[in-house]
């Protein structure tokens, strides 16, 4: 039965680092493979591109446009997969990843609205629209007065205040300061830091991550003036190259996965 370990959607520097510390086969996608689960067997395409490549345990870490099926048939494959393939797939479409997540948090305010594609949309209040899948701020629009989405798009109130990430990797968790030139605020700004964490969000972060199943997971939330904070979005994909420190904790993480994986199928 093959060992072999399939990293995908890592940088290179990042699946180079992985190259080093796994003992064994590894191969290394940036971009998604073509796959074929067979007979319980999951196989991804030959890095020579002839042929394909039994797979034993994957770790997937990217978002690309069109990788829902294929979480999806990872998780059809049913394999040792981190993050937990079902519970990706659960997250990747935003619209029912939150309609989930309202489920699990404690800071679902306020109640979020939805217009279908061509509908308009009209507020005396700052509202937000988001439509697509994407993140990093992109798709979003603020409006006042009249609005007409030309897809389905999250509407909901406008909520001014500091702007935190979350991020539980295991039993570790740090608390991001989003910042921004404008109302996006983002981990991938310059000034964006580590800050102390708050115990509520931690804990809301880590029913949310365990409700889908997660292992690793990054809350979004805004904290308004009066200290009451409110979910935005959950990232199942978390950024984890932007602080050392996550990175570090992440590495070690999926190599001490990795090994419990093979642990694991070795009973």
């Amino acid at each position: 039965m093959s060992k072999r370990v399939c990293l995908i959607g890592l940088d290179e520097p990042q699946n180079r680092w992985f190259q080093s510390q796994i003992e064994g086969p590894v191969v290394t996608y940036e971009t998604l493979p073509r796959m074929l689960v067979q007979d319980g067997q999951l196989f991804v395409e030959a890095s020579s591109g002839f042929g394909m490549t039994p797979i034993a345990k994957v770790v997937f870490h990217g978002i690309f446009e069109d990788d829902h099926d294929l979480i999806a048939g990872l998780a059809l494959w049913g394999g040792p997969c981190l993050p937990n393939a079902a519970a990706m797939m659960d997250c990747r479409l935003k619209l029912p990843c939150l309609v989930r997540a309202l489920q699990f948090t404690q800071f679902g305010a306020p109640a979020r609205g939805y217009a279908s594609a061509g509908v308009e949309c009209s507020s005396e209040t700052k509202r937000v629209a988001k439509w697509g899948n994407w993140h990093c701020g992109e798709n979003k629009r603020q409006f006042i007065g009249g609005w007409r989405s030309e897809e389905s798009a999250i509407v909901e109130p406008f909520l001014a205040g500091d702007a935190v990430r979350v991020v539980v990797i295991g039993d570790q968790f740090w608390q991001i300061k989003l910042e921004g030139d404008d109302w996006l605020k983002s981990i991938h700004h310059s000034t964006a830091k580590l800050k102390e964490a708050d115990p509520r969000l931690v804990s809301d972060t880590r029913r949310v991550a365990a409700g889908f199943g997660l292992e690793i997971a990054a809350n979004d939330y805004i904290v308004t003036a009066d200290g009451v904070p409110h979910l935005l979005e959950v990232n199942h994909i978390p950024n984890v190259t932007r602080f050392p420190e996550i990175w570090d904790a992440y590495a070690q993480f999926v190599l001490k996965w990795l090994s419990c994986a093979e642990t694991e199928s070795a009973r």
